[in-house]
């Protein structure tokens, strides 16, 4: 296990991976229960598991990559969450098209959007994974 510094190529390929699931994660509900149920449960159920899956993922990175402290995991976490919602606005909004009202929207706790939560899970879990694993 290393210690202290973790490298910035390895912190964006955990990045990278955690973006592969959570594309799939919307592919299989757009694909199979999204069908089913409404559009706000449907986002519940798969935000609730993008949380457990990115969860597993970033408690393999600590363990590889243990941070040196509580101020780096937190970084660590912010980082994903900053790059996560940079490509979510720029790709969403310039390569998909969706208006900037429609992005917003996935911010609204008071419509049943559970989206900011991930992205808090994504600050606070390798603190906390952190302090599981040691």
């Amino acid at each position: 296990m290393q210690h202290g510094k973790i490298p910035p190529r390895k912190i964006l390929a955990a990045w990278l991976a955690m973006l592969g699931i959570a594309i799939a994660n919307g592919v299989v509900r757009d694909f199979t229960y999204g069908r089913h149920m409404n559009r706000v449960g449907a986002h519940q159920l798969s935000t609730a598991a993008a949380a457990v899956l990115l969860g597993l993922v970033i408690r393999a990175f600590v363990r590889r990559h243990p941070p040196a402290s509580l101020r780096e995991a937190l970084s660590l976490g912010l980082y994903w969450a900053v790059l996560t919602v940079a490509f979510e606005f720029l790709f969403f909004h310039f390569i998909g098209g969706r208006p900037w009202p429609e992005l917003l929207a996935a911010y609204r706790l008071d419509q049943g959007s559970l989206w900011p939560l991930l992205l808090l899970w994504l600050v606070v879990a390798p603190a906390l994974l952190r302090a599981r694993s040691s």
